[in-house]
């Protein structure tokens, strides 16, 4: 499984020189990825390609190869697995389409066989490939100027779609979220969903595994791998084709039964598996369980300076079944000698539009310290005149100092306020533009652990 991640070579079977072909697209970006093994492209037309030496098969490579990815027509497959065979290539990512999704189960049988005759593990067909951010494998056949790359972090993404992935990936590397790996494993034919999570499971890289999923091949396999991985870390996972018509939709994808929706909540219950409704909420979670401390209980204390968003994250949290206490004595009487006489100081606090800066300090420092809260649901609203840039030093400072306890922050804007977000994100706390959004994280936070 290391190999389809950090090979330390690559045959690229079918790269060309044509740059509007899917080998040109995947041989371009492991070079210009900066992978540091070594490359053959196989291309019995061409003596260079990328000005690397080509090959016109895998057996006339002079060294080992780790991994082959196979990027030619369906039809030549049979005969380049029995080469990779013959040469002792023991990892495949088959990019090719046109197996059992469109209803070819008959092809897919036989190169099915040809692995197991050759005791090789493949990734795919009909998948777009696999990314490590540490070792800069990028075999995905989307070029870099389309799909942006993340950086390294600490979530990988299993993804039974490459379109659903390589969105994604685009968007949240735009919004600086980082990953560690990511793999597309189409109609997993060989490699399924259960291995590489139980891969990712004892991978150091790895802390958070979210998954898109639209079917499982073996359920028992998949539950007794999963309840083993989410004792050591989160899993999140949203799954496709859970209406009627969706179900349907999945077979004509990637030949995935979909199988009842009710079903898979159920085992995903069981397994501790964090279930997500929408790719949105996926790494919604995924960003509170990364930058999060473990809760000590459901209780959420408000902060807001404005009264409305206060409101809406009450009932937000009330809906997740978030408890909403009450202020202690000792913190009440604190908060008022260095807050506004105009401030409410029940749950949620309200600061009102004319906060300052330190009196948000005031406020944070509070109920971080308030043994009747167990969470701080930050409401920063930066249109209000009086907050100055010194807040982003004084969240870091607080944050710090009372990192036990899990801080979110909601705040909400354009341009402006999207600067000071990416600099509070940038220190370890996450943040949300919408009530609805911070609340259902923070009950995925609290979730998980509770259930551990």
């Amino acid at each position: 499984m290391e190999k389809f991640f950090t090979p330390s070579s690559v045959a690229v079977i079918g790269a060309s020189r044509n740059g509007d072909k899917v080998g040109h697209v995947v041989l371009k970006n492991l070079v210009t990825a900066g992978f540091k093994g070594k490359i053959f492209p196989i291309n019995p037309h061409a003596h260079f390609i990328l000005h690397l030496p080509c090959f016109s098969s895998v057996l006339t490579v002079p060294h080992h190869i780790d991994t082959a990815i196979i990027a030619i027509p369906s039809s030549l497959v049979l005969q380049i697995l029995e080469e990779c065979g013959k040469k002792g290539i023991k990892s495949i990512i088959m990019v090719t389409a046109g197996f059992s999704e469109v209803g070819n189960h008959e092809l897919e049988s036989k190169v099915h066989q040809i692995l197991k005759k050759y005791n090789m593990r493949m990734v795919g067909p009909n998948c777009l490939g696999t990314l490590d951010t540490y070792s800069n494998f990028d075999n995905l056949f989307l070029p870099r100027s389309r799909l942006s790359r993340p950086k390294p972090g600490v979530i990988s993404f299993i993804c039974q779609s490459g379109a659903v992935g390589s969105a994604t990936l685009d968007l949240l590397a735009k919004e600086g979220m980082k990953f560690a790996k990511f793999v597309s494993y189409g109609n997993a034919l060989d490699v399924d969903e259960s291995d590489m999570l139980e891969y990712l499971g004892d991978d150091p890289q790895t802390k958070i595994v979210c998954i898109y999923m639209e079917g499982i091949k073996d359920g028992k396999k998949f539950m007794r791998i999963a309840k083993k991985v989410a004792q050591k870390k989160p899993i999140i996972a949203i799954k496709g084709g859970i209406t009627e018509a969706g179900a349907k939709a999945t077979l004509s994808h990637t030949a995935s039964l979909a199988g009842v929706a009710a079903i898979y909540k159920a085992a995903f219950k069981q397994c501790n598996i964090i279930y997500a409704e929408t790719l949105e909420d996926l790494f919604n979670y995924a960003k509170i369980l990364e930058k999060s401390p473990k809760p000590q209980g459901s209780r959420v204390q408000i902060i807001t300076n404005g009264g409305g968003f206060g409101i809406l994250a009450t009932d937000a949290l009330s809906t997740c079944n978030l408890q909403i206490p009450e202020l202690t004595e000792q913190t009440r009487k604190m908060l008022k000698e260095k807050v506004s006489p105009e401030a409410i100081l029940k749950n949620p606090i309200d600061l009102t539009g004319s906060v300052t800066t330190e009196q948000y300090r005031a406020a944070l420092e509070a109920t971080l310290k308030d043994k009747n809260s167990d969470m701080i649901l930050l409401i920063l609203l930066l249109q209000t005149p009086l907050i100055s840039p010194e807040i982003i030093p004084i969240i870091k400072e607080t944050h710090q100092k009372y990192s036990h306890k899990p801080l979110v922050i909601i705040s909400t804007g354009g341009h402006f306020t999207e600067m000071y977000v990416r600099q509070i994100e940038g220190l370890g706390i996450p943040c949300y533009s919408y009530p609805n959004n911070a609340a259902r994280a923070m009950k995925a936070l609290y979730e998980y652990y509770h259930r551990r």
